[in-house]
């Protein structure tokens, strides 16, 4: 039975309260499972931040993957579940968020300018450190901007000073945007970050890990390059730019590992017809559709609620009081013409970014509900 039956079945037997999201631990873990097969070697460190579930992130752990954390909050998440192979992976730290992850255990931390290495050197001394590059790459659907990263020639120069602060200077990071459906963008992060080795080379430092980021997509409405279609293009790029000998190779999987295996159920809250047919989802952009913003991810959404007639093109929105809180305006979607208030929809491969991203509680409205399936199993996360 695939994983999407599996959540429809538990979606028919128990009818949970809606909207709630429901995950199949076991795709998880298969997907886990996939990457580890196509990237041989490489330590996989599962970003939190995509869905921090506590039942995901404890298949994780028993699939012996490590985590990257982005804040203290995380990091204590993952220490509770027996966690291990943290790696601070956000740049943008307070010096106390540094000494609290130190005194956790923490010894890998992610950086990109002078003060936060610095920070690391005094409250987390001897940890290892990755420098993060700004690249310019090929669109993702959702990209960084310039944010995060900082030019290979100040990359070279931190290594340097790390190790003369004492730290252990274990190489260079990049990222090559959220969603990104070419395989090929990873090639001018690989070919940047083997100028700053060389760079921190000629200068006495050996860097010896490169941490390739996340970024790998899944089809959503269109389709996605295969985990394995990644793996060769990326092969390809470090053949060439390390003729030398491939480094450590880290990943940072987040959206691909989990996506797929997550399914949002939502109930029609109102239709409004005006120059078009407007249907009011008691989901929205606050409550777990956060990255339908500038419509960057058009999800799969599918009738549940079933009745002859043709289908209407439709507006989708969330339930809230405000104004933004539109889902598709531009992006066409279309539903049965006879579509009313308590019908239920399918949110598909709603797995990541949609729980992570739920507010505490706009409008009054609670935090995203989730329920878990293991192995036939279910249980809930009553947030």
């Amino acid at each position: 039975m695939t994983a999407l039956a599996r959540i429809r079945r538990f979606l028919a037997e128990h009818a949970p309260p809606t909207p709630c999201l429901v995950l199949d631990l076991d795709a998880v873990a298969d997907r886990a499972g996939e990457l580890t097969r196509e990237f041989p070697g490489a330590r996989l460190c599962y970003a939190v931040k995509a869905n921090p579930e506590p039942a995901v992130v404890a298949r994780l752990v028993a699939a012996g993957l490590s985590f990257d954390v982005a804040s203290t909050g995380e990091i204590d998440l993952c220490r509770s579940l027996g966690a291990h192979g943290l790696s601070y992976g956000n740049t943008i730290k307070k010096p106390a968020d540094i000494a609290y992850a130190f005194g956790l255990g923490v010894r890998e931390f992610v950086t990109d300018t002078e003060g936060d290495l610095r920070a690391i050197a005094e409250h987390a001394p001897g940890s290892a450190v990755t420098v993060r590059l700004l690249v310019d790459g090929p669109a993702s659907a959702t990209p960084f901007g310039r944010k995060f990263g900082c030019s290979p020639e100040l990359a070279a120069g931190l290594l340097v000073l790390a190790a003369e602060l004492g730290l252990d200077p274990a190489g260079v990071s990049f990222h090559p945007g959220s969603q990104q459906l070419d395989p090929g963008a990873w090639e001018p992060g690989i070919a940047a970050a083997a100028k700053v080795f060389a760079a921190a080379g000629a200068r006495g430092v050996r860097a010896r890990r490169l941490n390739l980021g996340g970024g790998m997509a899944v089809g959503y409405r269109g389709t996605a390059p295969s985990i394995g279609a990644y793996a060769t293009a990326i092969r390809g790029a470090l053949a060439s730019h390390f003729p030398g000998g491939t480094p450590e190779l880290v990943l940072e999987p987040g959206r691909v590992l989990v996506a797929e295996a997550g399914l949002i159920r939502t109930e029609v809250a109102g239709v409004r017809d005006d120059e078009k047919r407007w249907v009011f989802l008691d989901i929205g952009r606050y409550n777990g559709l956060a990255e339908t913003e500038n419509e960057a991810i058009a999800y799969r959404v599918e009738p549940v609620t079933t009745r002859d007639g043709a289908h209407t093109g439709v507006i989708l929105a969330g339930p809230t009081c405000d104004g933004d809180d539109v889902l598709y305006l531009r992006t066409p979607y279309s539903l049965p013409a006879s579509v009313r208030a308590g019908d239920l929809l399918d949110i598909l491969d709603a797995g990541a970014y949609t729980a992570s991203y739920s507010s505490v509680s706009f409008n009054g409205i609670p935090p995203l509900r989730t329920y878990c399936l293991d192995g036939g199993t279910e249980g809930t996360d009553d947030r």
